[in-house]
């Protein structure tokens, strides 16, 4: 049974996001990687003042190729938990046979699915915003705390603004929710078993939203879950009470996932299934 996880964080944020929950499996016992977006790898603070120039062309497949390839460094195939886009991109890797299973946390659009009207209103800043496809987008502290993090008491919307929230691609936008590059095959015979988690107070990505996902993503004859947490909000992965999301997505995985932990899976073969 496999002992690694990979954390895979979605738009506005960056691993720093998951330092809770990766302290909180570490202390388990388990070797625990979440590896930044490219040109995503500094402290927040700085990125907001200063993003990478290139992070303007980085779109889903070429972080998709990038968490791949990050994957095939590690000693065995890992647990895969992803939040937000971080949920898509979780589904697109057990897409191409990787991971042993899968945790999509408050997923965002999936390519397929019918947009929830939260996760309209919320894609309006970016996708209402011409030239965006082109641009680096930045959260405004009000999107965040009446959004993004709406569970959170005014008086930790700043702090929680400055110590986790970066710029982010406007492509990504344009790719998960105008095109088909984040489709995946929901019957896949190869694809892991995965658990969909969805929160009642999403304003993000609606939880009807997570368990259309889920109602797709059962065609598939590995086991395929669905849990909604009704008073958790986009922000569960940090919000307090986080612990309870992160070990019954753990839990769930260990307890599904598949045996075959080898990471030594020719690149062709993988793609051909």
């Amino acid at each position: 049974m496999t002992k690694t996880i990979m954390l895979i964080h979605g738009a506005w944020l960056n691993a720093k996001s998951w330092e809770g929950f990766k302290a909180h499996y570490e202390a388990k016992g388990y070797n625990v990687v979440a590896p930044n977006w490219p040109y995503n790898d500094r402290d927040p603070g700085d990125l907001r003042a200063s993003p990478h120039p290139k992070l303007k062309t980085i779109g889903v497949k070429g972080i998709v190729d990038h968490l791949e390839a990050e994957i095939r460094k590690l000693p065995e195939q890992p647990i895969l938990i992803g939040h937000s886009a971080g949920g898509v991109f979780t589904q697109m890797l057990l897409d191409r046979s990787l991971g042993v299973a899968g945790v999509a946390i408050d997923p965002a659009p999936t390519t397929g699915v019918r947009l929830g009207i939260h996760a309209i209103v919320s894609a309006l800043p970016v996708l209402g915003s011409w030239g965006s496809w082109s641009r680096v987008m930045h959260m405004s502290r009000r999107f965040f705390g009446k959004r993004f993090a709406n569970t959170l008491p005014p008086d930790q919307v700043e702090y929680y603004y400055d110590r986790y929230i970066v710029p982010t691609a406007g492509k990504v936008y344009w790719d998960g929710i105008l095109t088909s590059v984040g489709k995946v095959r929901w019957d896949n015979p190869n694809r892991a078993p995965l658990l969909l988690i969805g929160g009642g107070l999403d304003l993000i990505a609606d939880a009807s939203m997570t368990k259309s996902i889920y109602n797709k993503q059962k065609r598939a004859p590995s086991a395929t879950a669905f849990k909604i947490f009704k008073n958790r909000s986009h922000w569960t992965c940090i919000d307090p009470g986080w612990e309870e999301v992160a070990d019954f997505a753990l839990d769930w995985a260990m307890r599904h996932a598949r045996s075959n932990t080898s990471n030594v899976t020719p690149l062709d073969v993988i793609r051909a299934a």
